[in-house]
């Protein structure tokens, strides 16, 4: 039996709804979690006074997600906030097992932190950003590099395009202008190979039914992470706004 998309997607909107309904306060997704599926220059339906009656509007976590601990850390994130991240956490314990130093383990572990927690799209530069406040700048600029290196291969490495992006965006698929650019840029840089060194180590890193815990990297995170005092998100770093909306994803404004 064929389900399409549109069934699929209008199912899991009518659960989330029910769900909402259930809770005391309003729940509203931004407008960049939406578009796409909906236009968001259109005009589309608030919800009614009878609906709201009684009701505000939620200003602080999410009660249908887990509580994140005071002061959190970044391993709390990774428990309470992030995906599921065996590919991040294969591809660190593979960089781990290839004898690179720490600091290049920490990028590979952090490498798609943006895909696990946050957005999808520009993924290493959100990443990069996030991480900028608490890592060695290396760290944060290979972290951002990968994005564009991965569409590069590197004979003098032993590089290639990677084969599932064939079929994932088809054998046509040429990266933007502006990739290609910060390729070209990273190619000169003096840390272009601690990028590379990301995009080597995440290929391959992924092995369906291989658990990797992320306590396992606790002394490395300890030794290359600037765990803010006051925790992740109540930091008054640059980036921190974007810990809270990972904290808080549903916040009303």
């Amino acid at each position: 039996m064929t389900i399409s998309l549109q069934t699929l997607s209008d199912r899991a909107e009518a659960h989330e709804a029910e769900m909402s309904d259930k809770l005391d306060a309003l729940v509203m997704k931004s407008v960049i979690y939406q578009s796409g599926d909906i236009d968001p220059a259109a005009e589309r339906a608030r919800p009614s006074k009878a609906e709201t009656a009684g009701r505000h509007y939620l200003m602080g976590e999410d009660p249908r997600l887990r509580p994140m601990p005071a002061n959190a850390t970044l391993i709390d994130f990774f428990k309470y906030r992030f995906g599921p991240s065996q590919h991040l956490l294969q591809s660190a314990r593979l960089a781990l097992k290839n004898g690179l130093d720490e600091k290049t383990v920490l990028a590979c572990l952090l490498h798609d932190i943006a895909v696990f927690g946050f957005i999808r799209s520009d993924h290493g530069y959100w990443g990069a950003q996030l991480l900028e406040p608490y890592v060695e700048e290396e760290v944060s600029w290979a972290i951002r590099a990968h994005q564009a290196l991965r569409f590069y291969p590197d004979e003098s490495v032993g590089y290639e395009y990677p084969e599932v992006y064939l079929r994932m965006f088809g054998a046509d698929y040429v990266p933007d202008p502006f990739i290609d650019r910060a390729y070209q840029e990273a190619r000169k840089h003096k840390w272009y190979m601690t990028a590379r060194l990301v995009t080597l180590n995440d290929l391959y890193a992924f092995e369906p039914g291989v658990v990797v815990e992320i306590d396992e990297f606790e002394d490395i995170i300890g030794r290359n992470f600037k765990q803010p005092t006051d925790g992740l998100g109540n930091d008054n770093s640059p980036a921190t706004h974007m810990w809270r909306t990972i904290i808080a994803p549903t916040r009303f404004l």
